[in-house]
Parts: structure tokens; sequence; C-alpha cells
């Protein structure tokens, strides 16, 4: 956090001594390309507080939700982030998956529409940011055995 946001961002989000790059709508164009660790942060915050806006507080901003600052604690959050959202839906009925607004979440699409519609956009981001995840791993565990 003390060395501030990195190239096009132009803010830190989360808590703790870690922060994650981030940058007000428009975003930066082209996209910066991002890391591992950003990845896995991004995806901890969305599931910690969709699952939040939709079965507990609905208070959490992305202020309160902490950034971790190594390999342990980031997976450590992500798990966490994960059964708190497998937890949301599981207390959710079919007249819920059509309620529009359900989940409060204030960085999306969540108040217009339905709440299958958010469950299916979560999803999405926890498939295509996992790929990615396992890709950068498997490219930077090559380079390694390469020696490039």
């Amino acid at each position: 956090r003390a060395d501030g946001p990195g190239p096009r961002a132009t803010l830190l989000a989360g808590a703790g001594a870690f922060g994650r790059d981030a940058a007000a709508y428009p975003h930066p164009w082209p996209p910066p390309f991002t890391t591992i660790a950003w990845r896995l942060s991004h995806l901890s915050e969305m599931l910690a507080l969709r699952a939040d806006h939709t079965a507990g507080s609905r208070r959490l901003t992305r202020d309160d939700h902490p950034v971790p600052g190594d390999r342990d604690a980031a997976v450590a959050a992500f798990r966490a982030g994960a059964a708190a959202w497998r937890k949301a839906l599981l207390g959710v009925d079919d007249t819920a998956l059509d309620t529009v607004g359900l989940c409060t979440y204030p960085h999306g699409s969540d108040a217009e529409e339905p709440f299958i519609d958010i469950v299916w956009w979560v999803n999405q981001e926890v498939l295509h940011h996992g790929a990615e995840i396992a890709l950068i791993r498997d490219l930077y565990r090559e380079r390694g055995v390469r020696g490039h």
C-alpha cells in the first residue's frame, strides 16, 4: 500500500497493509495485465461482499475487505469467500432466484436484475478468473523449468 497504485490504477481497493490496484469507471483501456494475487483478491472480495449483501449484514464495502499479502492468506480468503457465497446460495429458494434486487451489492447491476442473473455473473467471474489464474500459474511454472 505504501507504494501507491500501479500504472493506470488510480486507487488501492481493500483494507490492511496491502491494496489491490483499481480505477473508477471508465476503466483504463487497454486494461493492465493483472497478477494471480490481483485475480484472487478480486474473486475473494466479490464472493464475500456478494454473500454479505445477499444473506448477511448488507453493509460490507470494498474498504472493509482485507487484501492478503501472501499466498496462504490469499487462498484462505478465497476459500472463505467461496464458502460464504455457497452458504448464501443454499439459503435461497426458487422465488428468491427470480427476485430483482435480492442482492444489494453496490458495485454491480444487482439492484436491477433477478438474482439468478447475479448468480450466473458470479459463476462466470469465478470460472474465467479461475482459468486465468491456472494459466498464469502454469506459464510461470514452465518459465522456471525451462530457464527462460
